[in-house]
């Protein structure tokens, strides 16, 4: 593990990105800056880790938000927010940037697999797939479904816990399954209702409610977030993991700084880079989606059936699907 983790930090250097300059090289700012991020736990961990080792221990505040506040307050405050730097979902950063050009082009090289936009850079990317308590389900004699429209069976009342797109993003990763394959029509509308519906109380709003559900043995069957049901079922765990036949989709976060004019904080972008360059390779560790070239991930968490989104992701898409989600009307 060691010597992965060295030579990715080695590739992600030589290939990725130029130059690997610290906080102590090229002097500090005396003034703060403020991070929001919606980044899982794990993930702020990291990014806090390279930044203290980066000699911007105490030189930075770091505040979490969920997805939906933080997107809310970029959406609202634009270049007025407090913050200085953000890790957010990249289809919130477009967002926010179309309405407010609020986000300075980064300054360092940043050359992913698929083109982005020159004012942020991707720091992780993550996928989902229907999680199986295999315990469970045989105590219960649940047949496994193979298809995201088959959650909408009768006989998975009750059984499957789904994640809210109101709470979190990883439910907007479900609901691209239904209204890609199905559409928002009679057809998908009906079969969503009914998967709502099969979900009853077991309807979270975390990315990973399912999973610690389908883990405590509350339900046999859930929807969340792939690399998480790969690790549990690696150490043993009676967990397991079917890819929807509808297809995988992928979601990336990104980082990205406010354009603050003269009062833009100049350790902003190189606290950008530091997360970028340094936390990358720890990141690729925990959420196995390859974004840049150079990197490899094991065959478990290799995705076969990619989706690409039908149109471009959005905040006004995102809540047109929620509103889908519960069967709303626009």
């Amino acid at each position: 593990m060691f010597s992965f983790k060295t030579l990715m930090i080695g590739l992600t250097c030589g290939i990725i990105l130029t130059g690997c300059s610290s906080a102590s090289s090229e002097g500090n700012s005396a003034e703060e800056v403020i991070i929001y991020s919606n980044a899982d736990e794990e993930a702020v961990e990291v990014i806090q880790e390279v930044l203290n080792e980066a000699g911007y221990e105490g030189q930075y505040i770091f505040q979490s938000f969920g997805t939906g506040e933080l997107g809310g307050r970029l959406l609202a405050e634009g270049k007025n927010i407090e913050a200085d730097l953000v890790t957010m979902s990249s289809f919130y950063l477009e967002s926010a940037q179309a309405k407010h050009s609020m986000f300075k082009d980064v300054s360092f090289e940043v050359n992913p697999q698929v083109a982005v936009p020159s004012y942020y850079a991707p720091i992780l990317s993550f996928t989902g797939a229907i999680i199986l308590n295999t315990k469970e389900m045989a105590a219960q004699n649940l047949p496994r479904p193979t298809s995201a429209k088959d959650l909408a069976k009768p006989i998975y009342k009750n059984k499957i816990a789904m994640v809210d797109p109101n709470g979190s993003s990883t439910g907007w990763l479900f609901v691209q399954n239904i209204t890609a394959t199905y559409g928002m029509d009679a057809e998908g509308q009906t079969i969503m209702n009914r998967i709502r519906e099969n979900a009853g109380p077991n309807l979270e709003l975390s990315g990973s409610g399912p999973l610690k559900k389908v883990m405590a043995g509350e339900v046999p069957i859930g929807f969340g977030m792939r690399h998480q049901a790969v690790v549990n079922k690696a150490e043993g765990l009676p967990i397991d993991y079917i890819d929807p036949s509808e297809g995988n989709y992928t979601l990336s976060e990104s980082v990205a700084v406010i354009d603050k004019r003269d009062k833009t904080n100049p350790n902003a972008m190189k606290m950008a880079e530091i997360i970028v360059k340094n936390a990358r390779p720890q990141l690729l560790e925990i959420y196995p989606n390859i974004i840049y070239d150079g990197e490899t991930v094991a065959s478990e968490n290799q995705i076969k059936n990619v989706k690409t989104y039908a149109e471009p992701l959005t905040a006004e898409l995102l809540d047109k699907h929620r509103a889908f989600f519960h069967g709303q009307k626009l």
